[in-house]
Protein backbone atom coordinates (compact mmCIF):
# COMPACT_ATOMS: atom_id res chain seq x y z
CA UNK A 1 0.00 0.00 0.00
CA UNK A 2 1.22 3.76 -1.05
CA UNK A 3 1.05 6.76 1.61
CA UNK A 4 0.19 9.70 0.11
CA UNK A 5 2.28 12.17 1.40
CA UNK A 6 0.89 15.99 0.56
CA UNK A 7 2.68 19.23 1.11
CA UNK A 8 1.24 23.05 0.92
CA UNK A 9 3.15 25.99 0.53
CA UNK A 10 3.78 27.48 3.75
CA UNK A 11 6.18 31.09 4.46
CA UNK A 12 7.85 32.07 1.05
CA UNK A 13 11.88 32.21 2.17
CA UNK A 14 12.59 34.35 -1.05
CA UNK A 15 14.41 36.93 1.42
CA UNK A 16 16.19 34.12 3.09
CA UNK A 17 17.78 33.03 -0.53
CA UNK A 18 18.36 36.88 -1.05
CA UNK A 19 20.67 37.13 2.20
CA UNK A 20 22.46 34.00 1.40
CA UNK A 21 23.17 34.91 -1.96
CA UNK A 22 24.19 38.64 -1.37
CA UNK A 23 21.52 40.24 -3.64
CA UNK A 24 19.12 43.09 -3.32
CA UNK A 25 15.59 42.71 -4.52
CA UNK A 26 17.08 46.05 -7.02
CA UNK A 27 19.16 43.28 -8.71
CA UNK A 28 16.62 40.48 -8.46
CA UNK A 29 14.50 42.77 -10.29
CA UNK A 30 17.39 44.09 -12.92
CA UNK A 31 17.97 40.11 -13.31
CA UNK A 32 14.41 39.02 -14.09
CA UNK A 33 12.88 42.25 -15.23
CA UNK A 34 10.07 41.90 -12.60
CA UNK A 35 8.94 45.67 -11.07
CA UNK A 36 11.08 46.10 -7.89
CA UNK A 37 7.40 46.83 -6.46
CA UNK A 38 6.37 43.21 -7.12
CA UNK A 39 9.89 41.61 -6.18
CA UNK A 40 9.14 43.18 -2.32
CA UNK A 41 5.79 41.85 -2.25
CA UNK A 42 7.22 37.98 -3.05
CA UNK A 43 9.78 39.39 -0.28
CA UNK A 44 6.86 40.80 2.40
CA UNK A 45 4.90 37.62 1.99
CA UNK A 46 2.08 40.55 0.61
CA UNK A 47 1.65 38.60 -3.09
CA UNK A 48 2.03 35.22 -3.57
CA UNK A 49 4.41 33.65 -7.12
CA UNK A 50 2.55 31.72 -9.57
CA UNK A 51 4.73 28.67 -10.65
CA UNK A 52 6.27 30.58 -13.43
CA UNK A 53 7.38 33.07 -11.70
CA UNK A 54 9.16 31.22 -9.07
CA UNK A 55 10.52 29.04 -11.49
CA UNK A 56 12.05 32.47 -13.53
CA UNK A 57 13.37 33.64 -9.85
CA UNK A 58 14.94 30.36 -8.62
CA UNK A 59 16.94 30.58 -12.12
CA UNK A 60 18.15 34.06 -11.39
CA UNK A 61 19.33 33.20 -7.70
CA UNK A 62 20.85 29.81 -8.64
CA UNK A 63 18.12 27.65 -6.37
CA UNK A 64 15.20 25.36 -7.17
CA UNK A 65 11.55 25.98 -6.01
CA UNK A 66 11.44 23.98 -3.56
CA UNK A 67 14.48 26.85 -1.81
CA UNK A 68 11.63 29.65 -1.76
CA UNK A 69 8.86 27.97 0.45
CA UNK A 70 8.68 26.26 3.33
CA UNK A 71 6.48 23.31 2.82
CA UNK A 72 4.33 22.02 5.19
CA UNK A 73 3.12 17.90 5.21
CA UNK A 74 -0.44 17.41 5.70
CA UNK A 75 -2.82 14.40 5.49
Amino acid sequence: MFVTVKYRRGRCLLSDRLRERGYTQTQLADRTGYDKSIISKYVNGTRGMNFDTAKTIAAAINCTIDDLYEWIEYD
